[in-house]
Formats: structure tokens, sequence, C-alpha cells
């Protein structure tokens, strides 16, 4: 194609944010309010190497945590789809998993209450004051919040990175189907952990 401009996976000042990862992941269930993909845990759990490696480089880690009133007011048609009643604000599951993450007292924290983390939020001010230019995406869900932010991060004219390792779907087939579309949006969106890593490395 023409007129196509070469990226780097990391352009300017990156952060990594840390999308939905909460307490509940790692709780075994027998029913789920919401689909999860075979081996979604493990990959989730994957992302503390990114977040490592972002507090060994000084690469500011934005942690985004979906939560509800547990009256229910704030649902919209979140539930008309697929999902049951989820993240509830009276529920210690809907909290960041500190013991898999390593979240911090001090840690950047935007809650939502909607799929993207730019939605009804401050995101966009705290990137704005950290001058951030690309933004590293892992948590989940590939198909949903992950998806979302990434579209309003590729709207808002950030450098937007996927980390597949460290994100899983609802199911197998919707997890490719996003990374295909984010894919689409920005080309060399879809990136493995060892190559941000290494980006990671490269970075002042």
């Amino acid at each position: 194609m023409k007129n196509k401009v070469a990226r780097e996976l990391i352009e300017g000042r990156p952060a990594l944010i840390v999308i939905d990862i909460q307490a509940s992941t790692f709780v075994e269930m027998k029913e789920r309010s919401i689909a999860h993909m075979p081996g979604y845990a493990e990959r989730m759990a994957l992302s503390k190497c990114a977040i490592d490696k972002a507090r060994e480089k000084g690469i500011p880690v934005i942690f985004i945590q979906e939560i509800h009133r547990a009256d229910l007011v704030d649902f919209g048609r979140e539930l008309d789809g697929d999902e049951d009643i989820h993240c509830l604000d009276n529920n210690p599951n809907t909290n960041i998993a500190v013991e898999q993450l390593g979240f911090r007292p001090d840690d950047y924290l935007i809650q939502k209450r909607r799929y993207s983390a730019f939605f009804g939020t401050d995101l966009e001010i705290l990137l704005r004051g950290l001058k951030v230019d690309t933004l590293l995406l892992c948590g989940g869900l590939t198909d949903v919040c992950v998806h979302y932010t990434f579209v309003d991060g590729h709207q808002s004219d950030y450098f937007c990175r996927v980390i597949e390792d460290c994100v899983a779907g609802s199911s197998e087939q919707a997890h490719g189907a996003a990374l295909n579309a984010m894919e689409y949006l920005q080309r060399g969106a879809r990136r493995s952990l060892d190559e941000v890593l290494s980006a990671m490395d490269g970075q002042p």
C-alpha cells in the first residue's frame, strides 16, 4: 500500500494499560457471569511480566477496574446481551487482583462503568498529564473491554498495541476476531509479550 509509515512498537512515551484483571479472575467458579476462553486466568497472570518490566523502566502502569453499584442502577444496556450481573462494588472479588499483579496503593487506578476505559472516566486527562503516546494493552476481555478501549484510544490518535499473550476473550473465536479487528485499525497492533518486553528494555 502507498503512503504507509513504518511505526515502531513504542512511539514516543508509552503507558501499560491493565484492563479488568480483578480478583474474580482467579477464583474457581462452576459458572461465571461472563464466559471465559480456556487458559483465561493463566493469560491474565502473565501480565505481571509486563507490569514488572514497566515498573523497572519507569513506564506508567494504569490499572482499569470495572465496577458497578450494588443496586444495579448503572448497568444500562450491559445486561441485555450474554453477560449476567458482575463486578458489584460490595463484592471483594471486584477488587484488582493485588496478589497476582503486585498492585500498589499508590498505583494509578481508573474505575469504569462501561466497556471502554475512556468512556465516562478521566483516563484521557491522566494520559495527557503523563504525556503518553503509545498504549500497551493487556487484560480482558479481548473482544469486549480490551477491544473497546483500543478503539477509543485509536480514535483519540494514540498508538495502540495489544499484548497477545496477556489478553483473553469470551471464547477463542471471539478472541481471535477481536485481535484481527484491532490489527485492521493499526498495522502492527498485535504484539507478543517478548516483543513488548524487548521494546520496553529499549526505553531510555
